[in-house]
């Protein structure tokens, strides 16, 4: 069983997913496997095709929580509470056939937050992850991801690494550890998010416990972020959003304005994104709001060393 146990800031452009590199789809029969086969899942995890015939790991609790994961970008696209209601959105524009990021859900940006040096929010997004582990703790299904350095990564990104992505389904409760091992010679710093869309009414939605934060606000010019603190209590989403918070609190609150009130606690995501394109993308920008863990400023990670960073997500 696999255990889990600052200075250059980079920004997300108005557009998002406006270049990528094409990834070639190299899955071979269906799943890509590290260390089990799909004989020895656990109990309430099992694997599946998904949209346009990718790979994805469903995980189901005694409770009646189901969550997605697709392989292709490490991506959670699907957390359902007993009740039935999905509480993240893919948008109608996503595509399935493996050459571009899925766009919704909670997709991994990494090694780079935002543009920058590389494409827009790095590769991890855009690589094919590996089943590492599964567990099952008292009902709650366990998947462990894996995703390591291969000539793509390091066409953008030249240093060896392995990233561990575990996912928890609980009742009423959804966790993440992130962790990135440096498995080079040398140091890599990089940054990274969790750009994570959830189900809502834009015109209802609304976000508590930022107050006091230092923002970097992209609006009105995305190419000059204005620095300044956040003096509400309650922060809606009236039209274009997009702003950082650094050094956000441990915990924040989503009302996603259909009736749901959803926390959202972090550990060593020191800092967090909320975002809506607003009619940038007229097709869907009424159903969904991000709000993000990120970390937004450089990580160094020496040799053989790693950074850990878990989020839970829990409904009322």
């Amino acid at each position: 069983m696999a255990t889990i146990s600052t200075n250059s800031l980079l920004f997300r452009s108005s557009i998002v997913d406006s270049s990528i590199h094409p990834r070639p789809n190299r899955w071979r029969n269906g799943v890509t496997f590290a260390s089990v086969s799909s004989e020895n899942l656990c109990t309430g995890v099992k694997i599946t095709d998904g949209l346009g015939q990718l790979p994805k790991v469903v995980l189901n609790s005694v409770d009646g929580s189901e969550a997605e994961i697709y392989l292709f970008g490490g991506c959670v696209t699907s957390w359902k509470a007993p009740n039935g209601k999905d509480l993240l959105f893919v948008r109608p524009d996503a595509v399935f056939n493996g050459q571009k990021p899925i766009s919704g859900g909670i997709p991994h940006c990494f090694p780079q937050f935002g543009p920058g040096a590389m494409q827009q929010h790095g590769f991890a997004r855009n690589m094919n992850w590996s089943v590492s582990d599964s567990e099952n703790v008292d009902g709650n299904p366990v998947i462990t991801l894996e995703l390591k350095d291969d000539p793509y990564s390091r066409s953008m990104w030249n240093f060896s690494f392995q990233a561990l992505y575990k996912i928890i389904l609980k009742p009423k409760g959804l966790s993440t550890v992130l962790k990135v091992i440096n498995t080079d010679n040398k140091p890599f710093s990089f940054t990274t998010a969790l750009h994570s869309y959830f189900r809502a009414s834009v015109t209802g939605a609304l976000v508590k416990g930022l107050k006091g934060c230092k923002t970097l606000n992209k609006d009105p010019d995305p190419n000059n972020p204005l620095e300044g603190q956040e003096e509400r209590e309650v922060i809606t989403f009236p039209g274009f959003v997009d702003c950082i918070y650094l050094d956000t609190p441990s915990e924040i609150h989503l009302d996603n304005g259909l009736g749901d009130l959803i926390s959202i606690r972090n550990t060593n995501w020191s800092d967090a994104v909320l975002w809506n394109p607003h009619k940038t993308m007229e097709a869907c920008y009424r159903d969904f709001v991000c709000v993000e863990n990120a970390k937004v400023r450089q990580v160094q990670v020496e040799p053989q060393q790693s950074w850990t960073a878990e989020q839970h997500l829990s409904v009322a």
